[in-house]
């Protein structure tokens, strides 16, 4: 529609260019000495991309001027007016335009994959010589009754949970995985996580459009639209230029999450990180920077082009959403849980909520209270900020939940019980999400994130990142065991993965937090520097600390990078203060390129299988729930 615009304006302008100034030759008639031959007129057009300064979602730029020279060019000293013709940023869309994003090679490519995917499965199953194969109910006896299945399986699941596992690589799960069996006394290696036991899994391929190695912006994005984008943007398309607040205008994404919200479902979002870090913004902000949290983290350029901040679109996302598409009446989302309370109070020491720790709490500097925003928006809603208040909340009476429960983010798992008022764990806020998204008979899509996961690893805590995942698992098996499988999809991934190994070779039952006992001894094997060395270990980071019984693996960046190798024969490395050593000193651990995990149960499970585009993802929650056409026939 846009490009249609762009082409009328155009076209009236190229008639134009056929103008020019030449004398009356006079040749017919008696009007004297023909005159001397004029200088042309020209007129240039220049195509402009995207991000172009002076027409931000592409456009033509028109030069034109006297030819002086009669060189049949327009060179810049001879160019006398400057316009541009752009294409407008679009302000709304009809029911009609762009809920599917088929115009994106990305999409395009990664629903051709769920397709190849059904074929795996067709002939898997065709396969078989039983006719005993049962899906959701349906008994398949036939290869025309297997493809006929796939039709009729479309939009069988009611409810979609989405869990990330943010950081959670496979050799996090594995070690994770180890972890706690030993905690349950056994060897651990023989241990299941509870999404282990999910009976269809494949590989996600993480990385971002311009980068090897991803952050979590670029990934999640992925994930909630259905195609990749760039590192450090959030529901936005690869034109977009990051930090650029002119080029978001056109260039927005149609996450699941508002595609559920549309067809009527209850939607929920609740993450251990700030609920305006990269992962749970992408389920509902359109961002040219990841960092843009609050008003006070965004370029003054930015605010005044009208760009706003994460924490604003989340308390107005209704409205949002509704301004997108004409004629769209929707309710917002129900629950919202997490930390990042700073984001949403003004700079001033009088909105500190009672378990501040900071002197002042908020860091918005437009002096607005987003918290009472949003309870003045959702009267009938619950605001909630530490544990007694969660606990309060009655489940089948609240519409609407938000929850802020630390001023960054919350406390690792680990370090839970030293919060000053108290906070849920994520298993408790993923079975109060469910209790109050399942009052919908429509159903409900919910995402759930464990955000420090991917922190402990960055402070080089291999305690902190398996407990967070032990716990993560823990949230998955509440919500297994809540919902069916009749009419429930569960999906557990992660974004990005990060450089954690699992090194030596330890002997069957050697604690997993410990130094390497080879196979055959007592005593701990020593490296080429006749030092011991744990299994666990960071190829970069902050690496070695010592620090005994501390719970928060953040206490690390109060000391500087350790370098070369450490002597470990005295140093409980099981501690929970202990972090392991790192090749490379840098002053974070990276993420990490490799695929990651996908596990699924439930209506459509059967379409994760083999290594996928991460972009796969969005596409199978869409065939499980329908939600494309279920947003597409609410807003007819």
């Amino acid at each position: 529609m846009n490009l249609f615009k762009l082409s009328v304006v155009a076209a009236a302008v190229i008639g134009l260019s056929a103008c020019s100034l030449d004398g009356d030759d006079g040749q017919d008639g008696a009007n004297g000495v023909d005159g001397a031959d004029g200088v042309s007129s020209l007129v240039v057009q220049t195509q402009l991309a995207v991000g172009d300064a002076n027409c931000p979602n592409s456009g033509v730029q028109i030069d034109s001027g006297l030819d002086s020279d009669g060189d049949g060019a327009l060179s810049s000293s001879e160019i006398s007016s400057t316009s541009y013709v752009c294409v407008p940023p679009a302000s709304s869309v009809d029911s009609s335009e762009l809920l599917t994003s088929l115009n994106n090679d990305w999409f395009v490519e990664a629903a051709a994959e769920v397709e190849a995917n059904k074929t795996v499965w067709l002939e898997a199953t065709g396969a078989l010589s039983t006719n005993s194969l049962n899906s959701n109910n349906v008994v398949v006896t036939s290869k025309a009754d297997l493809e006929r299945t796939v039709t009729s399986l479309r939009g069988q699941a009611k409810n979609i949970i989405l869990f990330i596992g943010d950081g959670m690589g496979i050799s996090t799960v594995t070690a994770a995985r180890i972890l706690d069996g030993q905690m349950k006394g056994l060897d651990g290696e023989e241990n299941k996580l509870s999404f282990d036991q999910f009976p269809f899994a494949g590989l996600s391929k993480t990385y971002n459009v311009d980068a090897q190695t991803p952050d979590s912006a670029g990934t999640m994005t992925a994930m909630m639209s259905g195609l990749k984008t760039d590192v450090g943007v959030i529901g936005v398309d690869e034109d977009i230029v990051r930090g650029d607040c002119s080029t978001v205008a056109g260039n927005e994404l149609v996450t699941a999450l508002e595609l559920a919200e549309i067809a009527g479902k209850s939607t929920g979002v609740i993450a251990t990180a700030r609920i305006t870090h990269a992962t749970p913004a992408a389920t509902y902000a359109k961002s040219a920077d990841r960092n843009w949290e609050d008003i006070s983290d965004m370029p003054a350029e930015a605010v005044e082009a009208g760009c706003k901040d994460i924490a604003d679109q989340l308390v107005n996302f209704e409205a949002n959403l509704e301004a997108r598409y004409d004629g769209l009446d929707v309710d917002g989302i129900e629950v919202v849980m997490g930390g990042g309370r700073r984001h949403f109070l003004p700079k001033d020491a009088s909105f500190n909520s009672p378990d501040a720790v900071s002197a002042v709490e908020g860091d918005r500097t437009d002096g607005r209270d987003l918290t009472a925003e949003w309870a003045a928006m959702y009267t009938s809603g619950t605001y909630v900020f530490d544990q007694a208040g969660f606990d309060a909340i009655d489940t089948e009476t609240t519409s609407k939940v938000f929850g802020l429960f630390n001023e960054s983010h919350m406390q690792y798992e680990a370090d839970r019980a030293n919060d000053v008022a108290g906070e849920p764990s994520l298993t408790e806020m993923t079975e109060k999400a469910i209790q109050v998204l399942d009052n919908n008979n429509d159903g409900f899509f919910l995402v759930v994130e464990s955000g420090r996961i991917d922190h402990g690893h960055h402070a080089g805590s291999a305690y902190n990142a398996l407990t967070d995942t032990i716990e993560f698992a823990n949230a998955v098996a509440a919500a297994d065991a809540m919902t069916s499988d009749d009419d429930t999809l569960i999906i557990v991934t992660a974004d990005h993965s990060h450089v954690f190994t699992i090194a030596g070779y330890p002997k069957r039952g050697n604690p997993i937090l410990g130094k390497v006992v080879n196979v055959g001894s007592d005593e701990p094997a020593t490296a080429a520097d006749d030092l011991p060395y744990t299994t666990l270990g960071y190829t970069n980071g902050l690496g070695f600390r010592d620090l005994g019984e501390e719970t928060d693996a953040d206490a690390t960046y109060a000391l500087a990078e350790s370098t070369g190798r450490q002597d470990l024969t005295d140093v409980d490395t099981t501690a929970s203060g202990y972090h392991q050593e790192a090749l490379v000193p840098l002053g974070s651990e990276t993420h990490a390129g490799e695929d990651v995990g996908i596990y699924a149960k439930g209506p459509g499970a059967w379409l994760v299988n083999g290594t996928n585009e991460q972009s796969v993802i969005f596409h199978v929650m869409d065939y499980a729930g329908d939600i494309i056409n279920q947003a597409e026939q609410a807003m007819e």
